[in-house]
């Protein structure tokens, strides 16, 4: 089998577009809340689920067979804690001030949906190398929703991206003020809701099927 046949292909696209796990299943919504009022720690926080997810994937697939059933979701938890963890301490060692900013939410990473999710659905059915392309097929697609949240809650509120200034000074001399409400919480659900609106005026099917 090649290694991107059009199965393999769409198992890493889809999830990236059509079946996004954030807009389509509407999976991850609370960490798109959370961590992206700035672009720097929704990027950081996509990575580090994308990492987790095409790991976690790639583990638990190797292991399907040799799984008891009953056992299956404790043996899935342990795998992904650990991946966390490995996934925190790097971060504590190489990126403290954005493990700061990101508090808990890195370590509420086994508790995500996508995650569970794509262990129980895919991984326990399906190969390692599909597994590893569903795994970052995944996380992207939920990474994109969220670097995309991020980067107009961060344009807006605060007139930065990734810490820079964007909006030149003479704006604000003109009586431009940020707009407050793009940090808050709730602009993330708006966000998150424009943006199923028009990923579903895009694609109509999605529509009928829900």
């Amino acid at each position: 089998m090649a290694l991107f046949d059009k199965k393999n292909k769409a198992t890493l696209l889809d999830p990236i577009s059509k079946n996004n796990p954030v807009v389509v299943q509407v999976l991850g919504i609370c960490s798109a809340l959370a961590v992206t009022s700035k672009l720097e720690p929704a990027i950081v926080m996509a990575l580090s689920v994308t990492v987790v997810v095409a790991f976690a994937n790639v583990i638990i697939s190797l292991l399907r067979k040799t799984i008891p059933n009953n056992i299956r979701v404790i043996v899935q938890l342990v795998v992904v804690a650990a991946l966390v963890t490995i996934v925190s301490e790097v971060l504590k060692a190489y990126a403290f001030e954005l493990n700061k900013q990101l508090s808990v939410f890195v370590g509420l990473i086994i508790t995500n949906c996508i995650l569970m999710g794509r262990l129980e659905a895919f991984a326990m059915t399906n190969k390692p190398w599909p597994s590893f392309l569903d795994g970052i097929g995944n996380g992207l697609g939920y990474g994109l929703i969220l670097v995309i949240v991020g980067f107009f809650r961060e344009l807006f509120g605060s007139g930065t991206l990734l810490g820079y200034q964007v909006i030149p000074q003479s704006f604000y001399d003109a009586g431009y003020v940020n707009n407050g409400l793009f940090i808050l919480p709730p602009m993330a659900l708006i966000l998150v809701a424009v943006i199923i609106w028009v990923h579903r005026s895009i694609n109509p099917e999605l529509q009928e099927e829900n």
